[in-house]
């Protein structure tokens, strides 16, 4: 190839038409040529889209496609698997090293694929480590199904590379404390870190602090919930059943009982696994989140506007509409769930009640027929008594009547003191 194409013209921006000439054979000419495109001026998107596309041409894996039958009519001789090898070492090493000094050019997902090669074939530490930055860079634009990197070292036994996403993820929290990167995408990369630990968590074989350096790794203000993290290590205490107490509660130190959903908190609330202490932290959260939210709600129907301001009722995380509805979801679920417990109580309550007035009315009825059988043996006695013509007035029959009624008793015993004497 004698002229270059203009970085103006179109035949340029067509380049992936133009990189399937069959006069770029060799890596070593390619460089070349990359070289004499850089020196025209060609803006950097478009040198990597000419290096992604060259090297996806060159190791089909880097497409992420599933690859084409090969037609074995035209296929060269098949090579040796060392020197297949070595030569994927080198082609990955190159492109690796003519990547523009800009983090931008290149997708991630090409860059993880990228990396996932180069820790097959055993490339350099320093290639390795440029991946890594780039990778880091741009990891919250990352798929979790390219994060899914084996481990290639024969020293761990684990299925993925654990200390490899900790560092991507170590290096991805550098960036943003620093201020060169917005901090929305720490909420992204949090979520695909519990994504992460919750699949790897399945493997025996994972450590114990290898699982919390990578939970660890994500600060805390970044996990607007954690439902996922929490699902990680249940998971990861279900596998590992030799766990002792100690790293147990070691390692539910993680979660903020604060930052579950109702679900998650019903589930560890009967978590066999966890230890005491945690479910009584939940269980108390749990009653703090509803006498806040009841006081809130009251709060606001005592207002005379009715819909509340933001800065009104407990902090929120973010200002949302979406967040808000969320909110408001969740607190007339847990107002109805108050409401259906007051009625229950209300319920045995008046049952109580109930049964308590029964007794008394019993009490009373059964008081008011032993009465009425004592006056009606006293007016028997106080007509015997006329009958005997002692001429007692009125005033005196009821002054006289208890007495008699004794003397009466007295004289006449009953037929069982007979029996006895």
């Amino acid at each position: 190839m004698d002229r270059l194409p203009s970085p103006d013209s179109a035949s340029f921006l067509a380049a992936n038409c133009w990189l399937d000439d069959a006069c770029i054979a060799d890596i070593d000419y390619f460089v070349k040529t990359l070289s004499g495109i850089k020196a025209k001026g060609v803006r950097p998107d478009l040198i990597g889209s000419i290096i992604t596309h060259y090297a996806c041409k060159w190791i089909p894996e880097l497409s992420g496609e599933p690859s084409s039958p090969v037609d074995t009519d035209h296929q060269p001789p098949p090579e040796s698997a060392t020197a297949s090898w070595l030569k994927k070492r080198f082609f990955i090493e190159t492109i690796v090293s003519v990547l523009p000094p800009e983090k931008d050019t290149v997708l991630c997902s090409f860059l993880l694929r990228l990396l996932k090669n180069a820790n097959m074939v055993g490339a350099g530490s320093n290639y390795l480590e440029e991946l890594e930055k780039r990778v880091a860079w741009r990891l919250d634009q990352a798929t979790m199904k390219e994060l899914m990197i084996p481990c290639f070292s024969h020293v761990r036994g684990t299925l993925l590379d654990v200390e490899l996403m900790s560092r991507l993820v170590k290096r991805f929290v550098e960036i943003n404390l620093e201020g060169l990167r917005s901090g929305a995408g720490l909420f992204k990369v949090a979520k695909l870190v519990d994504a992460y630990l919750a699949e790897a968590a399945v493997d025996s074989e994972l450590a114990l602090p290898e699982f919390m350096e990578l939970a660890g790794a994500v600060p805390a203000q970044a996990r607007a919930t954690d439902d996922g993290l929490y699902r990680a290590i249940d998971t990861y205490l279900k596998t590992h059943v030799n766990v002792t107490k100690e790293e147990r509660k070691t390692l539910c130190k993680l979660i903020d009982s604060q930052k579950l959903s109702i679900e998650a908190s019903l589930h560890a609330a009967q978590n066999e696994r966890l230890p005491v202490r945690s479910v009584i932290q939940v269980l108390f959260s749990e009653q703090a989140k509803l006498h806040s939210h009841s006081n809130w709600s009251r709060s606001i129907t005592n207002t005379k506007s009715p819909s509340p301001k933001i800065g009104s009722g407990p902090p929120d995380r973010c200002h949302s509409s979406r967040d808000i509805m969320t909110l408001q979801q969740i607190e007339i679920k847990q107002l109805k769930e108050h409401v259906n417990k007051l009625e229950r109580r209300c319920h045995l309550m008046q049952s109580q009640i109930d049964k308590l007035v029964e007794k008394k009315r019993g009490f009373f009825s059964w008081r008011r027929l032993a009465t009425s059988a004592n006056l009606g043996a006293v007016s028997v006695d106080v007509a015997d008594e006329r009958g005997e013509g002692k001429g007692y007035d009125s005033g005196s029959i009821g002054k006289q009547t208890p007495v008699k009624g004794k003397q009466g008793r007295s004289k006449t015993p009953k037929p069982w003191r007979q029996s006895t004497s």
